[in-house]
């Protein structure tokens, strides 16, 4: 087996191996989710854990990992005999692929059993495998919908049952959860982000002597694994027996009253939701007490604690920053307790092991000592806006989003082949098998049980089952899964930022309405891009993606004002399109343009316009214009971009959170008869 990365090799990560090593000490606590971005060893820390944890004793020949010292624990494998030979094995660690199935996870019917001697076994899944090891999921935040429906009934029940193919099971299924994911290829599902104990957010450090020490490592490594896990080989094994220590020492530790009250007061104050805070505080300030080898739980256990297990609990809006106001904690804690005394000889928070929790000094808040800041501006000429507004030239004025509200629902009514989602009914490779299908060449997994089923009534002209013989299949007796999940949308926006826009103050309400759109594909799993033109040129101001947080950051800044280059929006919106299509051309697109139909910018600005309109409406893309046109006297321009662009015309007085949402929802829905 190729050596892995040593755990405590790892630099640069001290929250990260921390908060492993915590879930080490107490699997209670509930898991880890890492979040950053990539390139910053979280897969290489993760794999690292599961060989510095001390062995576990199972059952010679038991899959399901069942634990001898326990009486209650129960195995299908057994009942296991009295003197049945007992062995230490590694800790496992089990990766579970986004792309799984749900018979992988759970398990299936054993193939070999059924076709040659009739018998319905089952064989183990990722969960079975699982049981008293680590789960890890890389890039938990993609992953599909009825994955972390098996998860969250596996992780709140500690079992699996399986009730499909003839088969009626359930095994235990107890396991340290442990996802990584970057945010920028989206947010997880609230459910799932509960049943994490701890979350620590990684970056690359910005220190170059540190980089450099990461670096040196690495290409060590690559250049002699053996070598290079043989030199840390004493460290490992130091920290393996100080983690088994941890493990008897933990149950130990006293959490008085007094602990307890400040640690509800803590979840309190912070106003998280429900109470697993308290009680997954409490099991980390306690697995960090033994850590540090003590029984009793001081402040800095507590402080440790709570800036692991509440930054995802607190409640906030999806568009709030993430993280916790260490000021704040650090004012609630108080003073610390004089110190208890020595820590043991080998248990102190610098004896070589993962990091001690201490939180990194930050950089303090006060005035800019930059001098440019300071000094004084030479007055900016000024310019004339389209509607007779005077303002600074080559600035916009940025205009706040309001509240925003909840969307209506995107809803494809039929049965789609998109992207998987929560959106809309369509039939996907992964999701809730509702029948079977005879068509061979048909896509989808092999539906064991219909196959055989299909086969049953030939077996007596075909010779099977008899003599020894199994189930005798023939190419025509093979059936397909149907499956049915939910598929998701990009709803695309083109929107004005011109002068025009400024000066009626729609920004405003487009942004409120983006952020609305952007909040119910937080929660369905949909795709959303902003595409704004003014002055010259247009931007892709916000790329397709389904993460609030970086979408809220790049909608809080955009400026509006100048001219109106509308020929460059629709062309650059053609590009986003195509590209996506290219990148997931099964996933259905609806254009947005939020408009008066002006087009101020470059010669013929208008008829190359209404070509760019042309073009668009050629790719067949659903499309709606809404006018941004008022007062008295209309040109009407804006209807005549939706003629050439075939798409739906509707007045400026929907231009609202729940106006465009609601517009968007009539859009998607087919008209009546229509799939």
């Amino acid at each position: 087996m190729p050596a892995q990365y040593p755990f405590c090799a790892v630099v640069g990560a001290d929250d990260m191996t921390l908060a492993l090593t915590l879930v080490a000490i107490d699997p209670l606590i509930g898991g880890v989710l890492v979040r950053g971005e990539k390139g910053t060893a979280k897969t290489t820390t993760v794999r690292g854990l599961a060989e510095v944890l001390p062995p576990v004793r199972t059952f010679e020949g038991d899959r399901f990992s069942a634990d001898p010292d326990d009486p209650a624990a129960v195995s299908p494998d057994g009942p296991f005999a009295a003197g049945t030979p007992v062995a230490e094995r590694p800790v496992r660690l089990v990766e579970l692929p986004v792309g799984a199935s749900d018979d992988r996870v759970t398990g299936s019917l054993r193939l070999d059993s059924a076709l040659r001697e009739g018998k319905v076994e089952l064989e183990p899944g990722l969960l079975a495998r699982a049981h008293r090891g680590l789960l890890y999921v890389d890039e938990v935040n993609l992953l599909h919908d009825h994955l972390v429906d098996l998860l969250l009934d596996a992780a709140a029940t500690g079992r699996v049952s399986i009730e499909r193919d003839g088969l009626s099971m359930e095994h235990a299924s107890r396991f340290v959860l442990i996802g990584t994911m970057n945010p920028e290829e989206g947010e997880l599902r609230p459910q799932l982000l509960d049943r994490f104990g701890l979350t620590v957010e990684v970056a690359a450090p910005r220190d170059p002597a540190l980089r450099v020490e990461v670096v040196r490592r690495r290409l060590a490594f690559d250049a002699d694994p053996e070598g290079f896990a043989g030199r840390w080989a004493a460290e490992q094994d130091a920290l393996r027996d100080r983690l088994a220590a941890a493990q008897q020492l933990v149950a130990e530790v006293d959490l008085d009253d007094e602990t307890l009250m400040t640690i509800a007061e803590i979840c309190a104050a912070f106003d998280v939701d429900g109470l697993r805070a308290d009680l997954v505080t409490a099991r980390a300030a306690a697995a960090h007490a033994a850590w540090q080898g003590r029984t009793h739980v001081t402040r800095e256990d507590v402080r440790v604690a709570a800036r692991l297990a509440l930054p995802h609990r607190r409640r906030r809006n999806p568009f709030d920053e993430p993280g916790l106001d260490e000021q704040q904690l650090d004012d609630l804690l108080g003073d610390d307790e004089p110190d208890p005394g020595p820590e043991p000889d080998g248990d102190g928070p610098d004896d070589g092991g993962p990091g001690d929790g201490s939180p990194e000094d930050g950089p303090q808040d006060g005035p800019a000592d930059d001098a440019s800041d300071q000094a004084p501006q030479p007055p900016q000429p000024q310019q004339t806006d389209e509607q007779g507004e005077r303002q600074p030239a080559g600035a916009g004025t940025v205009a706040a989003a309001g509240a925003p509200g909840r969307a209506r629902l995107l809803v494809v009514r039929g049965t789609g082949e998109g992207q998987a989602g929560r959106r809309s009914r369509a039939r996907t490779p992964q999701g809730r098998v509702v029948g079977v299908q005879r068509d061979r060449t048909a896509p989808g997994r092999l539906h064991l049980s219909g196959t055989i089923a299909a086969a049953a009534p030939h077996q007596q002209d075909r010779g099977g089952l008899t003599d020894g013989r199994g189930v005798v299949l023939a190419p025509s007796d093979l059936r397909r899964a149907e499956t049915v999940g939910q598929e998701s949308n990009l709803v695309l926006l083109c929107v004005d930022a011109s002068g025009s826009m400024a000066a009626r103050r729609r920004m405003e309400q487009v942004k409120t309405a983006v952020l609305s759109l952007l909040l119910d594909a937080y929660r369905r799993r949909d795709k959303v891009a902003l595409v704004t033109f003014r002055q010259h040129a247009a931007d892709v101001t916000l790329p397709p993606t389904g993460s609030v947080d970086v979408a809220s950051r790049r909608l809080a800044d955009l400026p509006a004002g100048g001219r109106t280059p509308l020929a460059e929006g629709l062309e650059r919106c053609a590009d986003v399109l195509r590209r996506e299509a290219l990148r997931d051309p099964s996933r259905r697109p609806l254009l947005v343009v939020v408009t008066d139909g002006r087009a101020t910018s470059g010669a013929d600005a208008l008829g190359r316009a209404h070509r760019a309109a042309g073009h668009l409406a050629a790719t067949g893309v659903q499309s709606i214009v809404v006018d941004c046109e008022t007062g008295r006297f209309r040109l009407g321009l804006a209807g005549q971009l939706a003629q050439h662009l075939g798409a739906e015309h509707v007045p400026l007085g929907e231009v609202t959170a729940d106006g465009l949402t609601g517009v968007v929802h009539a859009a998607t829905a087919p008209r009546e008869g229509v799939a």
